[in-house]
């Protein structure tokens, strides 16, 4: 039973939760404790074999970690800081389903993979001018739409604004919500709670979340605590 109390008081926090409001609430002897409950059930999050984005979907990575501005290399050449692919469906003015993978770098052969493991063929493809996006010109299954920032006298956030809102809440919401105590070896795991929470935004009612969690939950294999270490 307690595991059902803990499920259903997760998702019944509509922003997510930290390790030590969980352990606050529940009355655990520990953060940690709460910590290892919270990422088993993050675990459980995302579905295998879920269906691909599809439509009209904006692509573009981000980094994760570190000072935005100011210290060291920016762009996609930045150090200290984990590179993140991000893809998003565009529906008019409003965002759809999201996705999101670690990657080392930002060449073609990593997000070619990250292309056709989320994206639906015949779909129509937002980039940058980012060459390792090259792939999706001429001979892809996909419409490549490349919006060159340079010259056009646009902002990035102007030319691919579903995109990097969705960026812009993911980055507020680890840092509201985690304030930012986020490990690399980790990362993963709360990219997948955001994918979770983001994809049902418009779902009124939380017993959905709970039942779709709790169908992902009975099909995902058991992790023990052992392999879930804190670094």
């Amino acid at each position: 039973m307690l595991w059902f109390h803990i499920m259903w008081w997760v998702v019944a926090q509509k922003t997510g939760v930290s390790a030590t409001n969980m352990s606050d609430f529940m009355g655990f002897g520990s953060d940690e404790t709460a910590w290892l409950w919270l990422h088993k059930l993050r675990r459980a999050m995302v579905r295998q074999g879920r269906e691909k984005l599809s439509g009209t979907v904006e692509v573009d990575e981000t980094y994760i970690g570190g000072d935005e501005i100011g210290t060291g290399k920016q762009g996609r050449g930045a150090e200290e800081k984990i590179l993140v692919v991000v893809a998003t469906e565009c529906l008019g003015k409003k965002i759809g389903r999201v996705r999101f993978k670690i990657i080392s770098d930002a060449l073609a052969e990593n997000l070619l993979p990250f292309v056709k493991d989320n994206i639906e063929q015949g779909s129509e493809v937002i980039t940058d001018g980012w060459t390792g996006y090259s792939f999706l010109s001429e001979g892809s299954a996909y419409k490549h739409n490349e919006k060159v920032i340079s010259g056009s006298g646009k902002n990035a956030h102007e030319l691919l604004p579903h995109i990097h809102l969705v960026i812009s809440l993911l980055k507020r919401w680890i840092n509201g919500t985690h304030q930012g105590k986020m490990t690399p070896k980790y990362l993963e795991y709360y990219l997948d709670e955001f994918s979770f929470r983001f994809n049902r935004k418009m779902s009124t009612y939380r017993g959905k979340l709970f039942y779709r969690l709790m169908q992902h939950a009975v099909t995902t294999p058991p992790i023990t605590n052992k392999l879930l270490t804190i670094k």
